[in-house]
């Protein structure tokens, strides 16, 4: 079976039918190649209902969870999205295709300079690159920006990092993998004035997410 057809398969058979109903991340499912950004060795696999490792102890997530995360998160046109992790670049390519303007933190470096030359070469140029400590968010990154609507976090935190939370923008949303090293659930914090509103949705397995507010290795 092609790739596009594999494709279309997993949106409507893993996306669809567990209950991703909007129609900006199905469309984005459609459209961002998945297969190119899994190691060649594997790319039979793209488009399983699992997780796949891209190296470095990392992996490229279920494509379910991650609609999830994206349906959870209420990402809309003009928004700002930090992403934290990442990764392969799939998930910064699908919130390239929603959202305004996605700036995206990454440890590994060889893994953020992979995933910046395949973005680069699909041409997205509303993406933004920093290589350093996710767990602190957009410190030092250019450009600079304090402040961001929506904020995804795409490994397992002990607790809710707390800079992260202070670069949440008034009525912004964040979606965080939080609990043990083996078992999480996905947390969905809404800033409403100055409170911080928690809701806990289903479990997950993420790879921990390493840094000052989070594991260390």
């Amino acid at each position: 079976m092609k790739f596009i057809d594999q494709r279309r398969l997993m949106v409507e058979e893993q996306i669809k039918r567990r209950g991703i109903e909007s129609e900006n991340i199905i469309a984005a499912m459609l459209k961002v190649e998945r297969h190119v950004f899994v190691p060649e060795d594997i790319k039979h696999l793209s488009y399983r209902d699992y997780p796949l490792s891209i190296g470095r102890g990392q992996t490229i997530s279920q494509p379910y969870i991650v609609a999830l995360m994206l349906q959870l998160l209420e990402i809309e046109k003009g928004d700002k999205v930090l992403e934290i992790g990442t990764g392969s670049g799939y998930q910064t390519a699908l919130l390239a295709e929603i959202a305004e303007s996605v700036y995206t933190v990454e440890r590994i470096d060889i893994l953020l300079l992979k995933a910046r030359d395949l973005l680069d070469k699909m041409s997205y140029k509303n993406i933004y690159y920093q290589i350093g400590d996710g767990t602190i968010g957009w410190i030092e990154g250019y450009p600079a920006c304090s402040e961001f609507n929506k904020i995804i976090v795409s490994a397992a935190a002990p607790d809710i990092p707390e800079s992260l939370m202070e670069q949440l923008a008034e009525g912004g949303i964040m979606v965080i993998p939080a609990g043990s090293r083996r078992n999480q659930e996905l947390i969905v914090i809404k800033k409403i004035g100055d409170e911080f509103i928690t809701a806990n949705h289903e479990g997950c397995a993420f790879v921990p997410l390493i840094g000052k507010e989070g594991w260390s290795l």
